[in-house]
């Protein structure tokens, strides 16, 4: 086993590359870094895939920092009043490193969302259902910066490549657009920007910390989601060969969407988690994880729909 600066760098190297998607108008999303996997592994030129899936369940309404009671809300209301939002996304990601200090990485996100709500001025749900691919990413990294390579940046861009015309299937809203916010895509390029580093607290625990903004860099068909910051702190146990317990901080704020397709009123959150799992080594080339995300704190603007846990699980295989 390798000390545990050393494997933490490859942790870092892919997780910062973690999806984090839109919270705005519920669509609330895993901001786990999932690649700890790797952390016996050198930094090195390579090829590596992973494979993650997430599934979360949004089916608690809130605003500001309390949950709301849907009975005590009478119909028809003013106010959207939304039920359920079950999230199953899948994400392919290729991470590629020609040297140690630097790397690039794409990922192919797959969507499958379900949705239910009462529009205002309604008696009834309204259903959507949709699934497809969402906004792949591109990311390069340097962390040329010392020997120890223990600090890097990251730079990218999200692409355009989700789908933004799906409508209600059922109910009252039927054939009429989805929210912008709750679409497998924005439709608009992202700036992606962060910094990390990582070490050793002692020969069996490492530790990781990472920030990563997200800049919305035009608009499409009058929406233009928030700005976006994800930061991500860790500790992992490093003493066991097969088995390494991770316990991470997971910390996402946005802004308010905007433009006239925006559901401004019901859009931004500042949302935390408590992230404990685990890491096993299969084989010499095979990896996997999984993790649950608790929250423990939640604001969000408005009215919008939020989960009381999130589930992740992947693998990784690396060349």
């Amino acid at each position: 086993m390798k000390p545990a600066g050393t494997a933490a760098r490859p942790l870092l190297l892919a997780a910062l590359l973690a999806p984090s998607f839109a919270s705005a108008c519920s669509s609330c999303g895993c901001t786990l870094n999932s690649d700890w996997a790797s952390q016996g592994y050198s930094v090195g030129a390579g090829l590596r895939f992973d494979l993650r899936y997430d599934y979360f369940n949004q089916s608690q309404l809130r605003s500001g920092t309390d949950s709301v009671d849907r009975a005590s809300l009478e119909l028809p209301n003013e106010r959207e009043i939304q039920q359920t939002t079950v999230n199953r996304n899948t994400t392919l990601s290729v991470d590629y490193a020609p040297s140690r200090a630097w790397g690039v990485n794409v990922q192919l996100p797959y969507f499958d969302r379900y949705h239910s709500t009462i529009a205002p001025g309604d008696t009834a749900l309204s259903y959507s259902q949709s699934s497809g691919m969402g906004d792949a990413r591109i990311t390069a990294r340097y962390q040329g910066f010392s020997p120890e390579a223990g600090f890097g940046v990251l730079f990218g861009v999200k692409l355009p490549t989700g789908r933004t015309g799906t409508n209600f299937y059922a109910g009252p809203q039927a054939g009429t657009p989805l929210d912008r916010g709750l679409q497998l895509g924005t439709g608009t390029w992202d700036a992606l920007l962060g910094v990390y580093d990582f070490g050793s607290l002692g020969p069996s625990v490492g530790y990781f910390a990472q920030a990563v903004l997200q800049q919305p860099l035009n608009s499409d068909s009058g929406f233009r989601p928030g700005t976006g910051v994800n930061v991500t702190a860790g500790l992992r146990y490093t003493a066991w060969s097969r088995i390494t317990p991770q316990f991470q901080f997971n910390l996402r704020a946005e802004k308010r969407e905007s433009g006239v397709n925006a559901d401004v009123a019901n859009s931004g959150a500042t949302l935390a988690y408590l992230s404990p799992g685990i890491g096993f080594r299969l084989n010499a080339h095979w990896d996997g994880f999984a993790f649950i995300q608790l929250p423990v704190y939640q604001r969000v603007n408005g009215f919008q729909l939020e989960p009381e846990r999130l589930f992740s699980v992947g693998l990784q295989y690396r060349m």
